[in-house]
């Protein structure tokens, strides 16, 4: 039996509902390369999605507009797909005449393409970006041309930033704006100056997204009616205000994601007043070519981008820890990351940097419309505030906010360290009343959908432990597990636990030890737990290393358990989740 395809939100759309409509979700991962268990070597987890995403369990996320996403899902090929798809194909057809000189080779590369464009036809699944991906990859990696727009890019920013420097740009920033309104306080007249500057210059930012090439010019922005625009629409910018807060009270970390050269400049002003605010920015720029969207890589062979990001912060590891992009956070106010893609906004191939990024920022500001299809063109929830801007084809102004759920509780840094100093303090009063602080690591998660049986093995051993040992302060992770949490926030809670200096013995969990945990809990031990001991655990994994480490720092320290040399068969714990990572083939 067949399923109904005709469902009224994409949110009705997840797995476990029919065994055909499963199939066909699986067939869209596969078809568009995004499937993590096929490719985890690619594409990010679930747990790393999660970052980004505020999904329900099993909710189903397609990186597209529901729009698009729905017309994938139908039987056939509608015509907005259809226009799509042209419109795909038309874009690559000009980039192969126009950046490969070599007419045979070019030829070549277009009936290859047509071979896989007929394909995309016959079978309508694949997203038209990811097609577009697919496409760019081939002429890429055929021609050896890695970057056709590089020289483009330039120019563009070139052209702007000339702009930015012009009387013209500075009179439009800084202009006092007629204004009625009795001042009361000071602090209030200078909150409403910054923010409408900060307005301004989003505004007149968005501007370059119809400009073309020819028309980056101080005419092209004298015709702007900026500050008639925010009369005309004063309550627009309310919501951002409102997030940014007042006076730099409450600093934010914004993440800031651009789309096109040239842009960028105005971007960097906008940045700049951030900063002046006392804000935390990174901005994410792409990992490769996409067009004129402005990559990572671009300061290398652009003097006047690299003289306008000097000051910025340059981040080129794509899998920073949360411990390692917290400290870099805290020691820059500005950091430039990579998002790890070569395409439209895509959660499955963005980078563990990215993806950590967004989880440790507060607002999310994402230029653009193809930035405003994905994110406020979609019904499903981020697990951060979003505020898209951009200008319709019309040269209006949009600004879309979308609020994260309420369910989305973010960990804070400073309640993390509070836990980690509480924690700390009860191992400081333990060790001067004479105790010995043991610490004990045991498989927590592990084991997939065991978190909970795991919680109450290790519980049962270390209380037995306590009653066993005399005058033994022993600290249990599983009594500290709080709902919300995932890996990232709790390695980085007790790193600071067992790095303090206070632990004596440092216990890893054993096989015995699980068997004992199970006797005392008067069950048999069942297969999925035969055999596991901490070795098992890709998180003990992590902490065998810092122990180590801490035992240089302080070589009286005790550590107990399997050696350690059986741990390091194992990768880096997993991004954000609790299951285990699997054992490098090369062991």
């Amino acid at each position: 039996m067949g399923f109904d395809r005709n469902f009224e939100s994409v949110l009705d759309i997840s797995y476990g509902k029919h065994v055909s409509l499963d199939a066909l979700l699986l067939h869209f991962m596969t078809e568009n390369h995004l499937e993590y268990t096929i490719d985890p070597d690619k594409n990010g987890s679930m747990e790393q999605l999660r970052f980004m995403m505020a999904l329900e369990d099993g909710e189903f996320y397609a990186p597209c507009s529901d729009e698009m996403f729905m017309m994938l899902l139908q039987e056939g090929l509608p015509d907005e797909l259809l226009k799509d798809y042209l419109k795909q194909w038309k874009t690559f057809i000009k980039l192969t005449r126009n950046f490969c000189s070599e007419r045979e080779q070019a030829s070549r590369f277009i009936q290859l393409a047509r071979h896989k464009f007929r394909m995309v036809l016959a079978s309508p699944i694949v997203i038209p970006s990811r097609l577009m991906k697919r496409l760019i990859t081939i002429f890429m990696t055929q021609s050896g041309i890695d970057d056709p727009y590089r020289s483009i890019r330039r120019a563009l920013n070139r052209r702007a930033a000339r702009i930015v420097d012009s009387d013209v740009y500075d009179k439009m920033v800084h202009d006092c704006l007629v204004d009625d309104e009795k001042c009361e306080r000071i602090d209030d007249l200078r909150h409403k100056l910054d923010m409408l500057e900060v307005e301004r210059l989003m505004r007149m930012s968005t501007l370059t997204d119809n400009w073309s090439p020819e028309s980056f010019d101080e005419e092209a922005l004298r015709r702007a009616k900026i500050d008639d625009e925010i009369r005309q629409s004063s309550e627009l910018f309310t919501p951002v205000c409102d997030a940014l807060g007042k006076g730099g009270d409450d600093p934010k970390r914004i993440l800031y994601i651009p789309n096109r050269a040239g842009g960028l400049m105005f971007d960097l002003q906008v940045i700049k007043a951030l900063l002046r605010l006392g804000h935390r920015v990174v901005l994410a720029l792409k990992e490769g070519f996409f067009f004129e969207y402005p990559t990572f890589w671009d300061r290398d062979a652009d003097p006047v981008l690299s003289q306008r990001l000097k000051g910025a912060h340059f981040v080129s590891e794509d899998r920073l820890s949360k411990n390692q992009l917290l400290a870099i956070m805290a020691q820059h106010n500005f950091v430039v990351i990579s998002d790890g893609t070569r395409e439209t906004f895509n959660p499955y191939r963005c980078s563990v940097t990215f993806a950590r990024a967004w989880k440790e920022c507060d607002i999310v500001l994402a230029k653009g419309r193809s930035m405003n299809k994905r994110m406020i063109g979609s019904s499903h929830n981020f697990t951060r505030d979003v505020v898209s801007f951009y200008r319709s084809k019309e040269g209006e102004f949009k600004l879309h906010y979308k609020h994260k759920p309420e369910k989305v509780h973010k960990f804070s840094e400073s309640y993390i360290t509070s836990k980690a100093d509480a924690i700390i303090a009860e191992m400081r009063q333990a060790k001067a009343q004479g105790n010995t602080v043991m610490f004990y690591s045991g498989i927590i998660g592990s084991v997939p959908g065991q978190t909970k049986v795991a919680i109450e093995v290790i519980s049962a051993y270390v209380n037995h432990l306590r009653n066993t040992l005399d005058d033994a302060y022993i600290i249990n992770p599983g009594e500290h597990f709080e709902e919300g949490m995932d890996a990232d926030d709790l390695m980085y809670m007790w790193e600071k636990v067992q790095r303090s200096g206070y632990i004596n013995v440092w216990r890893f969990q054993t096989y015995f030890d699980i068997e004992k945990s199970f006797e005392l809990l008067g069950r048999k031990v069942p297969p999925v737990w035969t055999g596991k001991d901490a070795t098992y655990s890709t998180g003990c994994t992590k902490e065998m290393h810092i122990a180590l480490d801490v035992q240089r720092a302080y070589p009286e320290l005790q550590i107990i358990g399997p050696n350690p040399e059986k741990f390091f068969r194992r990768r880096e714990y997993g991004v954000g989740k609790f299951c285990d990572v699997a054992i490098d083939s090369c062991g």
